[in-house]
């Protein structure tokens, strides 16, 4: 198990930087004049070209890359261009904003996705039939489209929740609690409706195999078996999905923050990427693919301890 976790980590590294040279590359291709849009329009060419050159952008692509990555392998992520502030401290001042999100979100796609997927799995009929069509229209409605419903409803009209904004959980709990539902509502529609087919289809498929044949005619309430036994056969499959999800999750936030005005990592997402703020937008790409691979990593623990032969290989 300790060498699968190395070998697991070290692919880890390996493709964070990867994907951290291609980043930097579009980045690069796509950055037009920084200089000028950092000084503003009304700055001369001799000021602008003062400032290309003290933030490196003339030097040759593999030159900025590489001064970014000696920096970053010793925990310098750098400086944002336009508000001077250190990129580990926008990232960290955020990553627990949309981690809440996200993993609130996941926890209510999982808990749901298991009730509805057991329950169309087992009653069958016009309850699983009623359940697969509100997936299909859920997984089919854009987590934007959601959100803005969500606050028409429920914040503007009902006056249940807050619209916008964020209050921290360490500044009140229920003040966290009313900031932070509508989004983790907008995000886990679409993952239910996904995750709850992967479950409904595992637990159809271990229904029908020969040990849960044995099991009822040794006694054993249907109940028990599907509890104890199917769902620990159908996790495997399912916890797959509910990772691939978490991704989709975290690609959502960024959508569904701006939309309830969050300042979580999606929002400084699209301001970085809007400005051409490199050195904030290396930064939020490092942090994501890491939350990816120890995701993924932590998916596959859980697989090996539901299933011993996923543990043997």
């Amino acid at each position: 198990m300790l060498s699968f976790i190395l070998r697991r980590l070290l692919s880890g590294v390996v493709l964070i930087a990867v994907i951290s040279f291609l980043a930097f590359t579009l980045l690069y291709m796509a950055g037009g004049d920084i200089a000028r849009r950092i000084l503003g329009e009304q700055a001369t060419a001799e000021t602008v070209a003062k400032k290309t050159e003290e933030l490196g952008l003339n030097r040759p692509l593999l030159a900025q890359y590489w001064n970014w990555l000696t920096s970053a392998l010793t925990g310098n992520l750098g400086r944002s261009w336009f508000s001077g502030e250190l990129v580990s401290v926008s990232v960290s001042n955020r990553i627990a904003v949309t981690l809440s999100i996200v993993i609130g979100a996941t926890i209510v796609s999982a808990i749901l996705s298991i009730v509805l997927g057991v329950w169309a799995a087992r009653r069958g009929g016009g309850v699983d039939g009623t359940i697969q069509f509100l997936s299909l229209v859920g997984f089919a409605m854009p987590n934007f489209l959601i959100a803005l419903g969500l606050v028409l409803v429920f914040a503007i009209n009902l006056g249940w929740f807050k619209a916008t904004g964020f209050v921290p959980i360490t500044k009140s709990f229920g003040g966290w609690m009313s900031s932070v539902t509508l989004p983790v509502v907008a995000l886990s529609i679409g993952a239910v409706a996904t995750v709850a087919q992967q479950v409904r289809g595992s637990v159809i498929d271990a229904m029908s195999r020969d040990y849960v044949r044995t099991l009822r005619a040794r006694g054993l309430g249907i109940n028990s078996v599907v509890y104890k036994h199917v769902l620990r056969n159908a996790g495997g499959p399912a916890l797959a999905v509910l990772a691939v999800q978490f991704i989709g999750l975290l690609g959502g936030a960024v959508i569904v923050e701006q939309v309830f005005a969050i300042p979580g990592m999606g929002q400084l997402t699209v301001s970085a990427t809007t400005l051409g703020d490199i050195p904030v937008v290396m930064g939020l790409v490092i942090v994501f693919a890491i939350i990816v691979i120890v995701v993924n990593l932590l998916i596959d623990l859980a697989q090996a301890a539901l299933n011993p032969k996923v543990r043997l290989s």
